[in-house]
């Protein structure tokens, strides 16, 4: 991600995306399959692991960077065939310095308004949806960092996801997705696909919303500075309340 040194240039509409969404899609499933299938399992079977084993966090930064540099090259690779070549414009991955609003949205996001859509869920269904259901994932990683594995977990979760994930799913999904539906359809698949592939139930209503106020940036300034760091915010705020909590 660059800086957006053109702050009085207007920039393209969000649905004018270079990369059209049938390449879009096809590099994320080639990124996915490869990454989660192919590349993750043989990285934890070097290390002596095996899948469904609790990987230490040194061996999740394995897996992860192994995971984000299949996703990198696909981006590359999808710029330089279907793009323009320049992955920065394809992806509109520039930043300005009001993008860092996306701290405290971030932090709100997490602290606030994900907490208050689960109390009408929790009421519904408190067992399904209890506070201890929902932080399970992030407290078992949390149980695991220990000293210097905390700051690893720290990058993975606060640095590495949210670069990565900003680059594929609103970066190169959401806005060419937006030139076959427009930008509030694209908006609120792309928040439903976010959710879905990160395979945890209890968490599908939380990461929707998030993925609906990562979007939102995007929509707002056509780049995903913003969207970048509101989910590292909103990242951040969670993991510091589980490691406060151990």
């Amino acid at each position: 991600m660059v800086p957006d040194e053109s702050a009085h240039t207007t920039s393209l509409p969000v649905e004018l995306a270079s990369i059209s969404f049938g390449p879009a899609v096809g590099a994320w499933a080639i990124g996915w399959i490869v990454g989660s299938v192919v590349i993750a399992p043989l990285l934890v079977a070097v290390m002596g692991a095996e899948l469904g084993d609790d990987l230490t966090i040194p061996q999740l930064l394995v897996v992860a960077i192994g995971a984000w540099t299949v996703f990198v090259v696909g981006l590359v690779i999808t710029s330089r065939k279907f793009g323009t070549r320049d992955i920065v414009a394809d992806l509109a991955a520039r930043f300005r310095p009001i993008d860092l609003i996306g701290v405290p949205v971030g932090v709100l996001t997490q602290l606030a308004l994900v907490p208050l859509l689960y109390l009408p869920l929790r009421a519904l269904w408190p067992d399904t949806f209890s506070s201890e259901q929902l932080e399970q994932r992030a407290q078992d990683l949390a149980d695991r960092a220990t000293g210097f594995s905390a700051v690893l977990l720290v990058l993975i979760v606060v640095v590495g996801a949210p670069v990565v994930e900003e680059l594929v799913y609103r970066g190169l999904l959401q806005r060419s997705m937006a030139s076959v539906v427009k930008s509030g359809p694209a908006l609120i698949l792309t928040a439903i696909w976010f959710s879905l592939i990160h395979l945890s139930p209890v968490e599908y209503p939380g990461l929707f919303l998030a993925g609906l106020v990562f979007g939102a940036g995007v929509v707002v300034t056509n780049r995903i500075g913003l969207s970048i760091v509101t989910h590292a915010a909103f990242n951040a705020a969670g993991i510091i309340v589980v490691l406060s909590n151990r």
